[in-house]
C-alpha cells in the first residue's frame, strides 16, 4: 500500500510538473496587448534617470531635445500608429516643437518595446531608417512609463519617461 501511495503521488506530481511547463504564462503582457494599452493621449509628466548619478549630465534625449523641454509635452498615439507628439515648455533652452511619428510595439528578447520614426516632410515613412525604441515597461487605463538604456561609466542605467492619459 505504501509503494503504491509514492508510486501515485511520484506520478501525480511529475504529471503537475509536465502540465505547469507546458502550459502558457497567464497575463504576461505581449507587445500586442501593451500596444493596444498605449493607444490614447498622453501628457509626459515627468523624465528622472534610474542608476545615473546626480553629477551625470543628460543633455539631449529625442531630436536633441533637453529632457527638461520634453515634461509637460503631449503625445498622441492613435490605433492607424500614425501619431504626434508636441512639445510646450518655456523654460530656458526650450523651443516648441510639433513632430509627427510613427509608432508600433514590439517584443526583444522578451522585453516590450515601444518605437517610434520622426517622418520628416514630403518621406514615407518606409523610407525613414533612423529611430528610438524604448522599453515600455508599464501601461494602464492611466498611466505609461518608458525607459531608455544608456550606458555610464560602462554599467547600465535609464531614462525613464513618466505619463499620464489625458
Amino acid at each position: 500500500m505504501t509503494k503504491q501511495l509514492i508510486r501515485f503521488f511520484t506520478v501525480f506530481g511529475a504529471a503537475s510538473l509536465l502540465l505547469s511547463a507546458c502550459a502558457t504564462q497567464q497575463g504576461t503582457p505581449t507587445a500586442a496587448s501593451m500596444g493596444k494599452d498605449a493607444k490614447g493621449k498622453w501628457t509626459l509628466n515627468n523624465v528622472s534617470y534610474d542608476g545615473l548619478p546626480s553629477t551625470a549630465k543628460v543633455t539631449t534625449v529625442f531630436s536633441n531635445i533637453p529632457p527638461k523641454c520634453l515634461e509637460g509635452s503631449d503625445w498622441n498615439l492613435p490605433s492607424n500608429k500614425y501619431g504626434s507628439y508636441s512639445t510646450t515648455s518655456s523654460a530656458d533652452g526650450c523651443t516648441p516643437v510639433s513632430q509627427n511619428i510613427v509608432w508600433s510595439t514590439l517584443n526583444q528578447g522578451g522585453v516590450v518595446m515601444i518605437q517610434f520614426k520622426e517622418l520628416l516632410e514630403g518621406v514615407k515613412a518606409k523610407n525613414i531608417s533612423d529611430g528610438y525604441r524604448v522599453e515600455l515597461t508599464s501601461v494602464n487605463n492611466t498611466s505609461m512609463v518608458w525607459r531608455a538604456p544608456v550606458t555610464y561609466e560602462g554599467k547600465t542605467a535609464y531614462i525613464v519617461y513618466s505619463f499620464t492619459r489625458k
